[in-house]
């Protein structure tokens, strides 16, 4: 399949980042803790902002001061943090005004993820504290094509969970989802499915991206 677009607005666990082993590690001990059923917590945290991921299944709980605990705890659980095959390659051919990483996690998780796999910080994210609702909420995605100075049909998400490519579809934009952490049953509302960044050739012409993606 052939895109054409703007800008890019990419997801960061799943599509830059594989950080599957810390995220199910992490929530799967706080589960523990609180008498959770772990594996519906892991399921509903992928994409999610903590914050909401604690306040559904624990609202008993302080949710501000236990996401601050989990925060702490995802950020110095660095076993296992690569970058998605392709992942490096790709941002590094992209001019940095015509991209941005769009995550549920916060500023200090996102950067800290990022380094441990290699990437420089982007000049431009939106991150848990820039919104108010979280995916599958289009805020984010809207947000994200705001701050590049993109209308959202001039821009093309890549996400790999249900609750971000909703985010990016109600947001009018077109969306590639990367099988990295769900079935390709799970994300049949993308527009394109693909197992990894490898699989995307990019080329800049007359001011806009010409993207090929070879789907699975």
């Amino acid at each position: 399949m052939t895109f054409i677009c703007k800008a890019f607005l990419f997801d960061l666990d799943g599509v830059l980042v594989d950080s599957t082993p810390s995220v199910a590690r992490i929530w799967k001990r706080w589960a523990l803790e609180h008498n959770l059923n772990p594996e519906l917590v892991v399921a509903h945290a992928h994409g999610r902002r903590s914050i909401e991921t604690i306040r559904e299944f624990a609202p008993h709980l302080d949710a501000e001061q236990e996401n601050r605990r989990v925060e702490n705890m995802e950020i110095t659980d660095k076993d296992g943090i690569t970058p998605i095959p392709g992942a490096l390659e790709l941002l590094r051919r992209l001019p940095v005004d015509r991209f941005a990483v769009v995550t549920s996690g916060t500023r200090p998780l996102a950067k800290s993820r990022l380094e441990y796999a290699g990437f420089i910080w982007p000049p431009h994210s939106v991150t848990a504290e820039d919104v108010i609702h979280g995916k599958p909420s289009p805020e984010p995605y809207l947000k994200g094509a705001a701050l590049l100075g993109f209308q959202p049909a001039d821009c093309l998400v890549f996400e790999d969970t249900v609750a971000g490519i909703r985010a990016g579809k109600a947001a009018g934009m077109r969306v590639i989802g990367l099988t990295t952490t769900c079935s390709p049953d799970e994300l049949k509302l993308a527009d394109a499915l693909v197992p990894s960044l490898e699989h995307v050739k990019v080329e800049f012409v007359d001011e806009a991206f010409r993207l090929d993606v070879r789907q699975t």
